[in-house]
């Protein structure tokens, strides 16, 4: 009686190349969905931009690019972010500034101003200032800080020097100061990082007699100023790393 081939001493076992050439064929046969969520472009913060606040972002480019200002832009979407959940209009103008988009950032800002949750936060400002900066416009820059003596916010020393570099490095000097002083005002008391920027900054823009009355200010708080070499090289480290 013959042996089954399943039993057959004679059947030899199956290679390994037969293995490999059968997991290739059922590898090429699986679909593989892609996350589309890695598509989704995020946030300064790392928060991602919804379906809506993305159509938004680019509804606003194409009309600024239809109309020619950002005005009009602003206008002709106006409906569309309203409707937009608080997070998501937040998202829209702090993405329009990273873009470098300065004016329709500022309209946006202006729409989020107008809003019943609106509660003023001292990085949107930091964000619009910066953009506005950045491409020179002195009047707008002007009209943000104009808004922002107008509000009552938080103690917030860090966010303080972050829109005083901004100023700073744009070169506007008297608003920078203005700043400064709204600073102290709403009690964010100036740290050694503050001093360091304002005086750098000055220097670097030739405003020496301005700059010897923040040395002397700093003087008053610190004693001395032996630790502006201390913040130059941390500046200096953190950048390197």
């Amino acid at each position: 009686m013959l042996s089954s081939p399943a039993c057959s001493p004679f059947r030899l076992p199956p290679t390994r190349g037969g293995a490999r050439r059968r997991s290739a064929t059922a590898a090429a046969g699986t679909i593989t969905m892609r996350d589309r969520s890695k598509n989704r472009k995020p946030t300064q913060r790392g928060r991602y931009l919804s379906t809506e606040a993305i159509q938004a972002v680019q509804s606003l480019k194409r009309a600024a690019l239809r109309g020619g200002s950002a005005a009009s832009a602003a206008a002709a979407v106006e409906p569309k972010l309203r409707r937009l959940l608080k997070a998501d209009m937040v998202a829209v103008f702090r993405e329009l500034a990273a873009q470098g988009e300065a004016l329709l950032a500022l309209q946006v800002f202006e729409e989020i101003r107008k809003e019943h949750w609106y509660k003023p936060r001292l990085l949107w400002y930091v964000d619009l200032v910066t953009v506005l900066a950045s491409k020179g416009l002195r009047s707008e820059v002007d009209k943000a800080c104009s808004y922002l003596k107008r509000e009552q916010l938080e103690p917030d020393t860090e966010g303080f020097n972050l829109l005083l570099k901004a100023l700073l490095d744009a070169g506007f000097t008297q608003l920078a100061l203005d700043c400064f002083r709204l600073m102290k005002l709403w009690d964010s008391d100036p740290d050694r990082v503050t001093y360091a920027t304002l005086i750098k900054g000055l220097e670097s823009l030739g405003k020496m007699e301005l700059c010897a009355g923040i040395r002397l200010e700093a003087e008053n708080d610190y004693g001395s100023l032996d630790f502006l070499d201390e913040v130059e090289t941390k500046e200096a480290c953190g950048s390197s790393s």
